[in-house]
């Protein structure tokens, strides 16, 4: 989208939120199951011309199928984490060869899943506050549980 020659005058960072509200839109649209005139009314809200949502509402019927089949192999249920590794690193030194001395987490979370596919571990990196913070939502979280399954 960015080399279209007709989209060079838009500034980049407009054109990406544009794109990223209409992919928003379509996918919810297909999520929803919205038929034309809920597509129309929403998108007359936001203010947007006759033939401008014309447009839009003759490409999604186009497309509509082909869309419900892509959401539909998404799948359905959460990932659910099944272990958790880590392992300290110590970075010495950072790109500009300047010392850092700055030591990291290096995460790895084992997922799986109720569906049949398959799925990558979900890794990241980061420092021990962050760590700090995350294990402190993660038992609120627990205690939130707990107090719900109580009720």
């Amino acid at each position: 989208i960015l080399d279209d020659p007709d989209l060079k005058d838009i500034d980049p960072t407009v054109l990406k939120h544009c794109h990223a509200a209409a992919a928003t839109c379509i996918l919810e649209a297909g999520k929803q199951k919205a038929d034309i005139s809920a597509i129309s009314a929403c998108l007359e809200d936001c203010k947007l011309d006759k033939e401008r949502i014309d447009q839009f509402c003759t490409e999604y019927q186009k497309n509509k199928d082909a869309l419900e089949i892509l959401l539909g192999s998404i799948g359905r249920s959460p990932l659910h984490i099944t272990d958790v590794s880590w392992r300290l690193e110590y970075q010495i030194k950072n790109n500009q060869l300047h010392k850092t001395y700055q030591p990291s987490y290096l995460v790895t979370l084992n997922v799986e899943s109720s569906d049949s596919g398959s799925h990558p571990d979900v890794s990241f990196s980061c420092t021990m506050e962050q760590l700090q913070d995350l294990v402190g939502k993660l038992k609120d979280a627990a205690k939130s549980l707990e107090r719900a399954t109580q009720m």
